[in-house]
Order: structure tokens, then sequence, then C-alpha cells
């Protein structure tokens, strides 16, 4: 009797183990299931900044109702938040934006120290220039050795391109050998500091750039609309947070999606891109001149394209020895992300939209 009440209890303790293991799983299931669903449900923050031309993209998928349209079809809900683009490192470390646009020769830097973001697209090509005076005897890139170059910021884009542009020339850029002065002014303010001569050039991003061209007759050393080492690379693209790639792709597609839609409205109607701008307060400036300079770029989108230029920078920057990272392929996958759903590039024509693959 004794034995057969202790093979009972036996009996009755392992059934409970086991019910007690099933609801355990089933609970953590559902618990998984529920933080899926959140991240899914989330609203999107999309960091815009009103004042920049060459943002037009940004500007048109939501004067356009791209964002709208796409995070819609996601089912995510969304909303468009004015930020200081100067402060991207901090907003995304805070997780007070999900996504936005910024030169990528400033991010890769960032990217190589940590910053929590991937490139998704590129958006256009070209919006910086680089400038002397007509009377300075410098007429090129490789008159730049012992020169004082005004820049934005020591982290701006301009200053990646012009160390990518000023190696090929034989010019030291590292900290162990150093051939140019880098001297930092705010940008509106570049343009009287060469004309007063207290830098030799200037490194200028439009509208400034062409203002400055306009009113001090300036001579252009560098444009990276047109040099052949720049022209067939993207200067700026649209980025997403690790974050939101990891947790809510979907979310990450459809942003893209959205900007890729903008780009190829932009590179299709210039002056009514440069028109809404104008109308919704996005830009100050002259039509004419605005849709001008947006014409003069190249907002053809790609995903693949931009994943090249990533590539270019990165393996130049590692020769360079200004990167980290010593493998440009481990990088572009650190630096940029690709998402179901979202084609290599779309053209717009006649009012309607066409997806196209490489």
């Amino acid at each position: 009797m004794k034995k057969n009440l202790k093979k009972l209890l036996a009996c009755l303790a392992i059934g409970v183990l086991a019910v007690s293991a099933v609801s355990c799983g089933k609970q953590d299931t559902k618990k998984a299931d529920t933080k899926t669903e959140a991240d899914a449900g989330k609203e999107v923050v999309v960091g815009t900044s009103n004042g920049s031309l060459c943002l037009a993209p940004l500007h048109i998928a939501i004067d356009n109702g791209y964002f709208e349209e796409e995070f819609k079809a996601a089912g995510i809900p969304w909303r468009a938040e004015e930020i200081d683009t100067s402060q991207i490192s901090e907003l995304v470390a805070s997780g007070k934006i999900d996504a936005g646009t910024q030169l990528a020769g400033a991010m890769i830097p960032q990217i190589d120290n940590g910053l929590e973001i991937s490139f998704t697209a590129g958006m256009h090509t070209g919006c910086t220039k680089v400038y002397t005076k007509k009377d300075s005897g410098i007429t090129s890139l490789a008159d730049c050795k012992g020169k004082k170059i005004g820049v934005p910021s020591l982290g701006d884009s301009s200053v990646v391109a012009l160390k990518r542009a000023f190696y090929d020339e034989g010019i030291g850029v590292t900290t162990e050998n150093l051939e140019v002065e880098w001297v930092v002014y705010a940008l509106t303010d570049l343009p009287l500091a060469l004309e007063n001569g207290a830098v030799d050039v200037v490194a200028l991003h439009d509208p400034v750039a062409y203002n400055a061209e306009s009113e001090y007759g300036f001579e252009k050393i560098l444009d990276l609309s047109t040099d052949a080492k720049f022209a067939g690379e993207y200067c700026c693209m649209s980025f997403v947070t690790n974050k939101l790639a990891e947790e809510n792709p979907k979310a990450a597609a459809a942003y893209t999606r959205a900007i890729l839609k903008a780009c190829a409205f932009v590179q299709a109607n210039p002056k009514e891109a440069a028109k809404l701008q104008i109308d919704n307060k996005q830009c100050s400036g002259d039509l004419e001149t605005n849709a001008s300079l947006l014409q003069s770029y190249n907002y053809a989108p790609s995903v693949s394209i931009a994943s090249e230029t990533i590539h270019n920078a990165a393996n130049e920057l590692i020769r360079i020895g200004e990167l980290k990272s010593d493998n440009p392929d481990e990088f572009v996958e650190k630096a940029f992300k690709t998402f179901d759903g979202v084609p290599d590039t779309i053209v717009y024509n006649q009012g309607e939209f066409e997806e196209k693959e490489k």
C-alpha cells in the first residue's frame, strides 16, 4: 500500500511539473508575441528640419503624403518632429527620433564610433562646393597644401570629402601628418571669412555656396556634383535607428519607400518641389534659383548605389587611417540595411510611380 501511495504521489508531482512547464512556455510565448505587437504599434518619429533646400525629399514626403501613405499601409502610427540636425547623435541615443536624413560623410565616422543608425537609401548627389578667392593663386586642390581650410565643423561631411580628395593629391590629412589647417566657422560666416582673408579656402553647402559664389565671385575648385570622384556618390541619405531596423523592420521599410517616392518626385519636378518647400515655409529663397539648384543635383534615388557610396568612402577612410574598422565590407554590413518590400529605386513619370530593381 505504501509503495502504491509513493508511486501515486510521484506521478502527481511529475504531472504538476509538466503542467507548470507547459504553462510557463505558453506564458513566455505570449509575452514575446505581446512585445512584438507592441513594438510594431509604437509611433515612429521622423526627424525633419526646415531651412535646408537639399532636404526637399524629406519635406515632399510630408507635404505630398508619402509618409502617411506608406505608414498607413503598414498599419504604423507616425509623426514628424522638428529637430536640430547637428544634434542627431544625441537624439538617436536618447530615443527621441527613429528615422531621418543626413549628409552621409558626417555620419560615417560617428557610426564607426558606435552611433546606432543605419543608412537605407541614397537621396541625392552633390550640394557641397569648395571655393577660394580668384586672386589667391590657388587654382586646384593640389594647391591647398599648407593652407587654412574653413569648414562648418570638423565632423562635417565636407571634411570627410576633402580628406579623401587631399589624400589623392598627396597632401597629408592625418593627425601625424597634417598638411592643411582646419579652421571652424559657422556655415553662414565662412564666405566672409574667406573674403576677409581669415582662411584661404572654404567648404560650403548650398544654398550658402550658391549665394557666396554669386555675391563674392569666388573661384570654385571642387564641386561634388560634377567632380569625377564624387559625382556618382550620394551626399545625403536616409537612415533609421538600429533599434527600429531590428524591432520594426516594416516601419523602416515604410519610411524608406516614402523617401524613395519623394526623391523620385523631386527628380521629375524640381520646380514644383521648390514651390512646395517655399509655400510650406520649409525653405526660403527665390523660386527660380531654388528650382535651378534642385535640378542641378541628381535626385534619382537608389539603395544599391547608396551602399556602394558607403563602401567607397569607408574603403578610402580606412586606407587613410580615419576609421577604427579595417574592412569596408564589414563596415557596410554595420552601416547599411535593406528591407523586404523596398525596391532598389522608384521613378516618377506623369503622375505614376514605377518601382525598379537593380
